[in-house]
């Protein structure tokens, strides 16, 4: 499911790209800001960083220090990754989704906008993607430690 996940929001990148484009291309061309599609870009960002942070995960793509690691024994790797799930990952998604739950909320709630003249309306919908950060990470940590303990 996560790789799923993943490879649905990586799907985005081409319109990341192609958004980017438009809007350098309108700056420094014509000399016109699209302060819109700017956002819009930002937003397609965030969507797809977080998106793909669980797929990362599990691909074993993501940030880890490797100077003792690397050179371990598998039953010394199996307790690193388990120990780091249950002791790091968990932990951190949790707070990440609770604290988010008032911040998302309130932005529905005053149905948040740009601060930006002719930026985008949906501030608010933009906010709550940052609950897709924990659900991603804690599908793939669950299914980490699943194959760590077949």
């Amino acid at each position: 499911m996560t790789e799923f996940i993943g490879k649905f929001f990586a799907r985005l990148l081409p319109l990341l790209l192609f958004l980017v484009i438009m809007v350098v291309v309108s700056r420094y061309v014509f000399g016109v800001g699209q302060t819109g599609i700017q956002e819009l870009a930002l937003y397609l960002h965030a969507l797809i960083f977080l998106g793909c942070a669980g797929w990362a995960y599990i691909a074993n793509e993501h940030v880890r220090v490797d100077i003792f690691y690397r050179n371990a024994s598998p039953a010394y790797k199996k307790l690193i990754n388990t120990l780091g799930i249950i002791l790091f990952l968990a932990p951190a998604m949790g707070i990440i989704g609770f604290y988010s739950i008032d911040f998302v909320a309130t932005s529905w709630a005053i149905q948040e906008i740009s601060t930006e003249p002719g930026g985008l309306t949906i501030v608010f919908i933009q906010k709550t993607f940052i609950f897709l950060f924990p659900i991603v990470l804690v599908i793939a940590g669950i299914r980490e430690l699943r194959q760590l303990w077949k």
